[in-house]
């Protein structure tokens, strides 16, 4: 397994393209074929998984209950599944089975579950009215494969021509998620926005984080769920309005949006200490932590001749702008004495 192929994999988890239809309900088939099943009698698409849900919640339908009978996913996906994964583990041992993980699949779990536990939870959150409809929405969502969102498993193992995940791989590389049912199959569509902050959690300031082609989205600030709403407010910011947000967590996302500095300046916070490394702050909040600043002075001029200001958010409880500066470096007040500050 090269680094290509986890490549191709992550791309593929990133992937916001339309769906590839042809090769996405080839794969389908294939599946079935290779569990020893009948083909599906009738493939249908959604444009998300909210729509993808509509359609098979109703007993009546096209996809209800009836029509669509059973679910097939154990047989198309998690038996093959396990066995590749047991011929791959007597095949390599415990420490090569390890290896073989982390250097495949483990460089792409964490971010990919995050995206997936949000998606689950925002469906659950938009479609169910009470508890006997949010348990009916989590039973379909465990009859869910995860296309796209399955490359970190799918990544492990070899799915060319031939093999048996070769039929969920390629609807992995080709579509969203999807719903196997003995008479018929659900697929998804792929979302058509995707964005992610560098420790690839759902983040956008300015509209939804994660927008599929029929309107269903999630919003998020960092990983943080926010209503759309939020997000439309950050723009027109001021002090006051920070310190009466209810929310802590949404007032901390107000903050970084706005920033430390600015805020300080805006609000009229006055510092608390001052010694030779800086200058500390300290912003009250109700009902959450003391938001602490050190501001210090880069003693290295910029190129105009300037120095330029940083600020470091330190603990809550400290008292000393030295001490704040010396836990940015991992170290006790009395163990910080730099010779040149940088």
């Amino acid at each position: 397994m090269g680094t290509k192929d986890i490549d191709m994999w992550r791309a593929a988890v990133a992937d916001t393209a339309a769906a590839h239809r042809a090769d996405a309900e080839a794969g389908v088939r294939l599946a079935y074929r290779a569990a020893g099943l009948a083909e599906p009698e009738q493939i249908v698409w959604a444009q998300s998984p909210r729509a993808a849900l509509c359609l098979l919640g109703p007993d009546e339908g096209p996809c209800g209950t009836r029509a669509r009978g059973r679910s097939v996913r154990e047989a198309v996906r998690s038996a093959p599944w396990a066995a590749e994964r047991k011929r791959l583990q007597e095949q390599l041992g415990p420490q090569g089975w390890a290896q073989r993980w982390h250097a495949t699949g483990g460089r792409l779990w964490d971010s990919t579950q995050r995206l997936v536990d949000r998606i689950r939870a925002g469906l659950v959150e938009e479609l169910a009215e009470d508890r006997t409809e949010e348990a009916e929405l989590r039973l379909l969502l465990l009859d869910a494969v995860l296309g796209q969102h399955d490359a970190p498993w799918l990544s492990v193992f070899d799915t060319g021509d031939g093999t048996p995940l070769h039929g969920p791989a390629t609807v992995a590389r080709s579509a969203g998620w999807w719903w196997p049912y003995e008479r018929a199959a659900v697929i998804c569509e792929r979302p058509a926005e995707l964005h992610r902050d560098e420790a690839g959690r759902l983040d956008r300031g300015d509209g939804p984080a994660l927008a599929f082609p029929d309107g269903f989205a999630l919003h998020a600030w960092r990983g943080m769920p926010v209503p759309a709403a939020f997000l439309a407010e950050l723009a027109t910011l001021t002090p006051e309005r920070i310190r009466d947000e209810e929310n802590a967590e949404l007032r901390r996302v107000m903050l970084e949006h706005y920033g430390y500095e600015r805020y300080l300046h805006e609000s009229g916070a006055e510092p608390v200490h001052r010694d030779e490394t800086g200058v500390l702050w300290r912003i009250s909040l109700p009902d959450d932590e003391d938001v602490v600043m050190v501001e210090v002075v880069n003693s290295t001029p910029e190129p105009d001749g300037s120095c330029r200001t940083y600020w470091l958010r330190v603990p809550p409880d400290t008292r000393t702008a030295k001490q704040g500066v010396a836990w940015t470096f991992g170290l006790a007040k009395e163990a910080y004495a730099p010779v040149r500050e940088t």
